[in-house]
């Protein structure tokens, strides 16, 4: 998905990139690159007539009167195809103008002539300028350099220190001495600016706009631009990587080019997430809008900027080549990174904001039809709140479908995805917490699927109640990311099957009454085929279970082993032989489960700030502490892109990966932070304070990336599904 998630933004997209690929192809973009002199592209007019310029504008001012979301939609397009020319100057200025006072004449004056194309505009970021108070208006002079654009502007939006502040006026470009200048990025160039005792009318000063809003909408609109140059290169390393061969077979097929690719995805999707909701935020309240703009400075420009270098690795000696457009991305990628100012200082900026109780919240916002279903699920939720009894609370809340509310019924509602997020918001608002399933909800959805009548009369009620605790029997010491090699034999007998084998990692066997389990129930010459799924009960005869003791050294997880433990025939889920399929609802729903948030499982954001807050942090670490804000901000917020997706209709399939993935690394990694940052004093080990507690989420974080389907594995299945690269070979192919 694009930055837009809506049909909508889907055809504006598509509409933009048509023009593009009509007006702005390789060798236009590339008759820049040895220009003398930059001119304004031949297409100016033609992108004009579209209304892209004016996409922002209100239609007082001729524009189309759309918004900033919008806008970053038809960025990410352009730069995309690295279209050369001043649109994103001109639109940052006008954008900007729009931000200042509506008594503003300039808005009036300037607005028109931005949206049409008959005026060229651009926005100069860096100080350096001074003005004084005359009754003129204000006189200014000094430099500002670099200028984006600069050479091509009729007008330029600057700021100017006075005796009264930060001001920022609108200039005409003749008024001023624009020096174009050496540029890394030779299709769309900067320039000095340069102003000697330059008067600038009252009406040119832009009153009411501050330079923070500046930054937060440069923010925006350069990194709807860098998630564009991100998507071509992650297209291109793709595309390249299923078609070179070395080695006998595709590069892609190699997991050093496949993971590269897939970790160059998941870059691009969080540039993604973080730009679209700066655009939803930039009319929100100054500093939630700040927040967002500050997390989308840090991510996107960054992942730009990762994705052309690693592109090039992955094209090898063709993408080190002048002739591979490789380094046009490269180039703007570059720019846009040190034109917004380093990463670390706009990091500082988010754990500022968010250490002094500043959050952007992360939750779908319903229309206003949604409000008489509403109105019904709280009244249906006041009346679970009402009941003070757990145990009455859990059964009734099992019994009507309200623990899994999309299943069909009479185990869920058969919710659409629209109703669940309403029983969600609502349960939550209200403080109703259902029961703990633990495994049991990954059971449960396999059973609906699978499961006899029989079964499902027997298991599912009671685990919908929290009455029943499950545990997993899948994981063998030589069976682990490649479950199907498991050994555990099932052996057919009258009225039943025998198992016996070793499982490891099962957590909470001692607990447990019963026990999903797979097992070999016939050779066959594929893997996956002869496995069969079974429900085990836990007090079976010749089940033995002995603790695990971890590296934590506690002992969460267990070793079982099943000595010829008899099995029920009307235990078997699905049919005999086919329990991979069975097998794979399970796993898919425990990745589910494991990519619930950002700070689902261990550290996340919540233990960050409560630890840093009483702190008194250097720069450095305030920077630091920023890039883990921004990253669990942008996790959490394709989380809410994926819910979206689905309230529309569409299933989002692999993405789940995606945020099993990042979401079990943030984890780890502030965990990891956490307890580094205690000093000499993470060296000890005290359970009975804080040196206890980080260092066991230390400890225990390092499990994350392996249960659940490891790092690696995770990385195939994105770079495989999402992006078409070649599977792994067979073994010993």
């Amino acid at each position: 998905m694009g930055i837009g998630l809506t049909e909508e933004h889907e055809a504006l997209a598509d509409a933009v990139r048509g023009w593009a690929e009509r007006n702005a192809p390789v060798s236009v973009v590339r008759a820049t690159l040895d220009a003398d002199e930059e001119s304004r592209p031949a297409f100016w007019t033609g992108l004009a007539e579209q209304g892209l310029l004016g996409l922002h504008v209100p239609e007082e001012f001729g524009g189309q009167g759309a918004g900033l979301l919008e806008l970053v939609v038809a960025l990410e397009t352009l730069g995309r195809a690295v279209v050369p020319g001043p649109y994103l100057p001109t639109v940052l200025a006008s954008a900007a103008l729009l931000r200042a006072d509506e008594s503003v004449e300039a808005r009036k004056a300037l607005l028109p002539g931005l949206a049409d194309g008959s005026t060229v505009g651009a926005l100069g970021l860096a100080t350096g300028l001074t003005g004084r108070r005359t009754d003129a208006g204000l006189t200014i002079s000094g430099t500002a350099e670099p200028v984006l654009g600069g050479a091509l502007a009729d007008v330029i939006v600057l700021p100017v220190s006075t005796d009264d502040g930060e001001e920022w006026v609108a200039v005409d470009a003749g008024a001023l001495t624009v020096t174009p200048l050496k540029s890394l990025d030779r299709t769309r160039r900067v320039a000095r600016v340069e102003a000697a005792d330059v008067t600038v009318p009252a009406d040119r000063i832009l009153t009411g706009l501050e330079g923070e809003e500046v930054l937060d909408l440069a923010s925006l609109l350069l990194g709807a631009e860098a998630a564009g140059i991100a998507a071509w290169c992650v297209d291109t390393a793709a595309s390249y990587a299923k078609v070179r061969e070395q080695f006998g077979r595709p590069i892609g097929q190699f997991q050093g080019v496949k993971h590269k690719c897939a970790r160059m995805l998941i870059e691009l999707e969080k540039a993604r997430a973080v730009v679209w909701d700066a655009a939803r935020a930039s009319d929100d309240p100054a500093e939630e809008s700040g927040f967002a703009a500050g997390v989308a400075a840090v991510i996107a420009p960054d992942a730009a900027l990762r994705c052309a270098r690693d592109c090039i690795q992955v094209l090898g000696g063709i993408g080190f080549t002048w002739e591979h457009e490789a380094g046009l991305y490269l180039r703007r990628a570059s720019t846009l990174r040190v034109l917004l100012g380093p990463a670390k200082d706009w990091a500082g900026s988010v754990a500022t904001l968010a250490l002094d109780g500043v959050r952007r919240a992360v939750e779908v916002e319903l229309d206003e039809d949604t409000e008489p279903l509403r109105n019904r699920i709280r009244a249906e939720v006041a009346e679970l709140a009402a009941i003070s009894d757990e145990k009455a609370r859990f059964a009734r809340m099992g019994d009507e479908g309200w623990v899994f509310t999309h299943l069909p019924k009479p185990w869920g509602k058969a919710a659409p995805p629209m109703e669940q997020v309403l029983i969600l918001q609502e349960l939550r608002a209200a403080g109703v917490k259902g029961p703990q399933l633990g495994i049991g909800a990954w059971v449960v959805p396999s059973l609906v699927v699978y499961g006899t009548p029989e079964q499902q009369e027997r298991f599912l009620a009671p685990t919908l109640r929290g009455e029943m605790i499950w545990c997993q029997l899948f994981s063998e010491p030589g069976a682990g990311s490649d479950l199907a090699s498991l050994q555990m034999k099932a052996e057919k007998v009258e009225g039943g099957w025998k198992l016996t084998g070793q499982k490891i990692w099962t957590s909470v066997a001692k607990q447990a009454e019963w026990a999903i389990c797979i097992a070999r129930s016939s050779s066959e010459p594929k893997k996956h085929d002869g496995i069969t799924y079974f429900i085990v009960d836990m007090k079976s005869e010749g089940v033995d279970v002995r603790p695990l003791r971890e590296l934590t050294g506690a002992a969460m997880f267990n070793e079982v082993f099943l000595d010829g433990v008899f099995v029920p025939d009307d235990r078997v889920v699905g049919e005999v032989g086919q329990g991979w399929k069975v097998a794979r609802n399970t796993l898919s729903n425990e990745r589910v489960q494991l990519s619930s948030g950002s700070g689902s499982l261990g550290a996340g954001t919540k233990e960050l700030l409560g630890f840093f807050k009483p702190q008194d942090l250097d720069a450095v670490k305030r920077a630091e502490l920023g890039e883990y804000l921004c990253e669990g901000q942008a996790i959490d917020l394709l989380g809410l892109r994926l819910t979206l997706k689905q309230i529309s209709g569409h299933e989002p399939g692999a993405e789940a990966s995606v945020r099993k993935l990042l979401g079990v690394q943030f984890n780890q990694q502030a965990a990891d932070f956490i307890w580094e940052s205690q000093g000499a004093m993470a060296s000890e080990e005290d359970m009975t304070a804080a040196t206890g507690l980080w260092a066991r989420y230390m400890l225990f974080s390092r499990s994350m990336t392996i249960y659940g389907g490891t790092t690696e594995v995770q990385l195939n299945v994105i770079a495989e599904r999402m992006l078409g690269l070649p599977r792994d070979p067979e073994p010993g192919k």
